[in-house]
């Protein structure tokens, strides 16, 4: 499965095992290039309106993954990062921007992925069977 938008973000769920997080990853990754296209070719089109409900249901899902006690608390600095990285993409969606566009997606990305791993590090309990922490 090839993947564009979100690679550090897909990897991180794959890696944990994370399956409805690694699925609404991959729908949001499609409905990303579909967004992309449009952006480039310059169409006012539905997949540019359907990308901002993908990005908050992408969140919902990390906000699963992760533990809505730690999203809120300890993960609050993540959990915030990822809403002002989805507040640039819909703005550079909004603007038809392409460049602003890309540049919004790898914010994003880095701090879907970064809260996933961080959540993952903070509850030890989550580790897979036969992980071991490393020191």
């Amino acid at each position: 499965m090839k993947v564009t938008f979100l690679p550090l973000t897909v990897d991180a769920a794959r890696k944990l095992g994370a399956r409805p997080l690694l699925d609404q990853a991959v729908r949001t990754d499609r409905a990303a290039a579909e967004c992309w296209t449009a952006l480039l070719a310059g169409c006012g089109t539905a997949a540019r309106r359907d990308l901002g409900p993908q990005l908050r249901r992408l969140s919902e899902a990390t906000s699963m993954q992760v533990g809505s006690r730690w999203w809120f608390a300890d993960g609050a600095g993540h959990r915030r990062r990822v809403a002002g990285a989805q507040e640039n993409l819909e703005e550079a969606i909004a603007e038809g921007d392409g460049q602003e566009f890309a540049l919004a997606f790898v914010g994003y990305d880095h701090a879907m992925a970064s809260a996933v791993v961080c959540a993952n590090s903070a509850h030890p309990s989550a580790r897979k069977v036969g992980d071991t922490e490393r020191e």
